[in-house]
């Protein structure tokens, strides 16, 4: 970086990067573990799974959000020898530090079959949509502000890589018109 600047990941991306894979492994998890009948059987195991899919949905929607919300607030302006980075190589880089973490949970999940068949699949599959929340929380907080947020990647890169964890010190801000990711990080569409 010259002159200073920092690489710089959009906070709503690093959130966003865990949602689709632990959302279809625990689809994948579920559909494989209602085969066993398990020790409590199948429709147990998917009631059981049902709820606890709805609790990891809320839970990861909602944890930390206080901590977000005063990032946000200190945030500083980027500078201009800030780089942005790209929404794919932030979905990579995340997805390839987690990705034992993924398979590790994706084992528990099929192995948990056998006792409460479907259940760990659930749970998996609900922390995807608690993170998918989250990011869409996060996208409406900068539409309301008019600023996308972004976190240091050099913070991210140790710690489990959280954009709300105790090694970032603060958020940097933009227009909204940065990057290549819309509000709450999705693809961003209609560009010319």
């Amino acid at each position: 970086m010259a002159r200073g600047g920092q690489g710089l990941a959009r906070v709503a991306v690093v959130v966003r990067a865990g949602a689709a894979p632990l959302w279809w492994l625990g689809v994948i998890a579920a559909g494989i573990g209602v085969v066993p009948s398990g020790l409590t059987g199948r429709r147990i195991g998917v009631l059981g799974g049902a709820v606890l899919f709805l609790v990891a949905a809320a839970v990861v929607a909602v944890v930390r959000r206080g901590r977000y919300g005063a990032l946000a607030r200190g945030a500083a302006r980027a500078g201009k020898h800030d780089v942005l980075q790209d929404r794919a190589v932030t979905l990579r880089n995340w997805r390839r530090g987690h990705r034992w973490w993924l398979l590790l949970a994706f084992a528990a999940a099929l192995g948990s079959s056998f006792a409460v068949p479907a259940a760990g699949g659930l749970l998996l599959a609900g922390a995807g949509t608690g993170l998918w929340l989250r990011a869409g929380r996060l996208g409406r907080d900068e539409r309301a502000a008019g600023q996308l947020f972004w976190v240091r990647v050099d913070w991210l890169s140790g710690r489990g890589g959280r954009p709300g964890g105790k090694a970032v010190a603060g958020y940097r801000v933009t227009g909204v018109e940065a990057g290549d990711a819309g509000p709450g990080g999705g693809k961003r569409t209609g560009r010319g």
